[in-house]
């Protein structure tokens, strides 16, 4: 009695002519749907990291524009202090770090780079800004 023989009830009867029989295919379905499931699952956390990505590459453009905003304030006189440590000090109320703070324009234009900790799997994401008067 070979595995062809076998059906769903154990009995061993003669191959029907014209219906092949079934028995080697059995599971084949789970382990499609296994790796279905996988794919969605990868799908789904590349998406999240991207997500992820974004909002950090936004955080560290906003916590520069804001620290060059201020920077260039103090670099003109509109409020106290050097133009560097109110850049950082804005910095930091954003949950950033300066990396380089430079005064391209003495009196007006301050340029400032800053660093955004994006996790373990991100890293460390810069955020570039430069900001003076209108020309």
């Amino acid at each position: 009695m070979s595995r062809h023989d076998l059906h769903g009830d154990g009995v061993a009867r003669p191959p029907t002519p014209g219906r092949p029989s079934r028995l080697g295919e059995r599971g084949a379905g789970t382990i499609l749907a296994l790796g279905l499931g996988l794919l969605i699952i990868a799908a789904c956390g590349a998406v999240g990291l991207l997500g992820q990505a974004l909002a950090v590459s936004s955080r560290s453009a906003s916590a520069a524009d804001l620290a060059a905003l201020a920077a260039a304030d103090a670099e003109r006189g509109l409020r106290p202090g050097s133009a560097c440590a109110v850049a950082s000090e804005a910095a930091g109320l954003n949950a950033a770090s300066v990396v380089s703070c430079e005064v391209e324009i003495p009196g007006s234009t301050v340029r400032v780079v800053v660093n955004v900790d994006g996790g373990p799997l991100l890293g460390p994401v810069l955020g570039r800004a430069r900001a003076g008067p209108p020309p």
